[in-house]
């Protein structure tokens, strides 16, 4: 049972470790934000929101806060694709965070004696 919740103390260590690390935002929104310099205040402020979620990466809330932005029928084509490479991008962040979380799971439970 004590070995039990080593592993468990351990583990939610590791994966702490893992998202507090994976604060710093590899995603680019410098496009994003200049294709939409020209939008109403409204639409503004729902992109910049979204790119300050991006930037504390809480990629799940922006992705969620891009898609609605995406839904909006009033975007030009280049705010269109902005949106698309961004929410792309930040899927991409989304599967690496997640596999690094899961790889340092395996090498903590391996470590582990039996």
């Amino acid at each position: 049972m004590r070995r039990f919740a080593w592993l468990l103390s351990g583990l939610m260590l590791v994966t702490l470790f893992v998202v507090g690390c994976g604060k710093k935002s590899n995603v680019d929104t410098g496009q994003l934000q200049s294709s939409f310099k020209s939008a109403d205040s409204a639409t503004q402020s729902d992109v910049n929101k979204a790119v300050a979620s991006i930037k504390d990466g809480n990629y799940s809330q922006a992705l969620s806060q891009l898609q609605a932005i995406a839904k909006k029928a009033k975007l030009t084509p280049e705010q269109q694709q902005a949106i698309k490479d961004v929410i792309a991008r930040v899927q991409q962040q989304m599967t690496a965070m997640a596999a690094g979380a899961q790889k340092s799971a395996s090498d903590l439970q391996k470590s582990l004696p039996k």
